[in-house]
């Protein structure tokens, strides 16, 4: 068995987990679904979830992890036996590890769409483009399997790339980079935006709270967004939680992980609205907003084309660093139990994930008319199955197991709580995070409006 890389500090394991978290849910999602549900009302939700449901739920898959110090499938068999509970329970950890692989074959399709948007805004293609021609050139850029081919498979080089040199000289050195480079061109557009936007219009839009605007389909929502956000229930962040020493205290990582996710995630907002309304665009575009919207922005603003450079190059950053999470733990499970190099693992695990990304980017093109079950294409099935029923699945499954099943004693020792502390997380693991995933649940299928 090869030995299992670990962080070298507890910094390092808090970028590499904020990038995991940090991407395009962040940059691409986070501001549209504000957009389309009432601007002010979503955030207010969407922060009470990540503070009631992301961060228990956060600090219990790290704890799993830390406590099994195994890749998700091994460590679930193992602290299963531990709890004397049944062995079945491995399969919690299988299913996330394919779960992350299901959402690499699509997220690594519009990682390439991000990749080609850098280069089409270096090239000025976005000066003085009309509303009807940015949406030309996306659909365009859709409509071609060979364009969509090729940013795919540069995409997934790079991620792949990272992976195979290992926790120590690829995940920790990326992050390492990444992440501060991410921040840094942040501050560059949020200071642009500042001086050239309408950022009062924006604030007020993000921030002017409206209450009548909450209603149950913003609450559910935010709810399912919070969760998507922090990249819980797929097992990277239990395999990230493996690597990382006993002395790290995992309460406080978690609160500083969740705050710098969720404040990249308000800020790019800000910047993105600020801009919109400077601009008198819709800011309820929708999952067009920045492929579609924000060029049309660039293309009227001075600098546009290095500043839609810039934020092309920060969307890229967040996908490629998320990107990097989901494979982890399909790649530390070949790696403890095949005896297979790493480099090989990642290589063989990214051609099969790169097959998938080919049928996905299919789906908007060639094969567009080909539809799977319920009237769904590829990339809308693979989308719904992961985001809306696996994904919070795991995360359930992970509560209910650390929660019950777990001895409080293990829990205890892993998370360091003091008593009082250690009670509130037991609340908001074993009682109002189930609570509000079931109802998630219910709301999905129908069974309550």
């Amino acid at each position: 068995m090869q030995h299992r890389g670990a962080w070298k500090s507890r910094w390092t394991f808090m970028l590499a987990t904020a990038g995991s978290a940090i991407g395009l849910g962040n940059i691409w999602k986070l501001p549209y679904m504000i957009g389309v549900n009432g601007g002010s009302a979503f955030v207010l939700v969407f922060i009470a979830c990540i503070l009631f449901v992301g961060i228990p739920l956060m600090m219990t898959e790290i704890l799993l992890g830390r406590r099994a110090q195994k890749n998700p499938l091994n460590g679930m068999a193992k602290l299963a036996h531990e709890a004397k509970a049944s062995p079945h329970w491995q399969w919690l950890g299988g299913m996330g590890m394919v779960t992350g692989l299901l959402i690499l074959g699509f997220y690594s399709v519009i990682g390439g769409w991000v990749l080609s948007y850098i280069v089409e805004a270096a090239r000025g293609v976005f000066t003085d483009v009309s509303g009807a021609q940015s949406a030309a050139n996306f659909d365009e850029l859709l409509a071609s399997p060979f364009t969509l081919f090729f940013w795919h498979t540069m995409f997934m080089v790079m991620t792949m790339g990272v992976v195979a040199r290992g926790v120590n000289s690829g995940l920790e050195k990326a992050n390492n980079i990444l992440i501060p480079a991410l921040f840094a061109i942040l501050l560059v557009l949020l200071g642009y935006s500042m001086s050239v936007g309408d950022m009062v219009a924006s604030y007020q839009f993000m921030f002017s709270l409206d209450f009548s605007k909450i209603t149950p389909v913003a609450v559910l929502s935010a709810l399912g967004h919070a969760f998507f956000s922090l990249s819980l229930g797929m097992g990277s962040v239990m395999v990230y939680g493996s690597y990382l020493q006993r002395n790290v205290s995992i309460a406080r990582m978690t609160i500083y992980i969740a705050l710098a996710d969720t404040m990249l995630g308000l800020l790019v907002g800000l910047a993105i609205y600020s801009l919109v309304f400077a601009n008198h665009l819709a800011p309820s575009a929708g999952p067009g907003l920045i492929f579609q919207t924000l060029p049309i922005a660039f293309g009227h603003m001075p600098w546009g084309s290095l500043i839609g450079t810039l934020f092309f190059m920060l969307v890229a950053f967040a996908a490629w660093t998320s990107a990097i999470s989901l494979v982890e733990p399909a790649i530390a499970w070949i790696v403890e139990n095949k005896e297979m190099k790493r480099t090989t693992a990642a290589w063989a695990i990214g051609l099969a994930v790169w097959l998938l990304g080919i049928a996905v980017l299919l789906s908007f093109n060639a094969w567009k008319e080909v539809k799977i079950i319920f009237g769904l294409n590829i990339f809308e099935v693979l989308d719904k199955l992961t985001s809306t029923i696996l994904l919070p699945l795991g995360g359930l499954l992970m509560a209910i197991f650390a929660g019950y099943l777990m001895k409080k004693t293990h829990s205890q020792e892993e998370l360091g709580l003091s008593h009082r502390a250690y009670k509130t997380w037991r609340l908001t693991n074993n009682v109002i995070a189930p609570i509000a995933i079931v109802c998630v649940f219910l709301y999905l299928f129908g069974w309550v409006k």
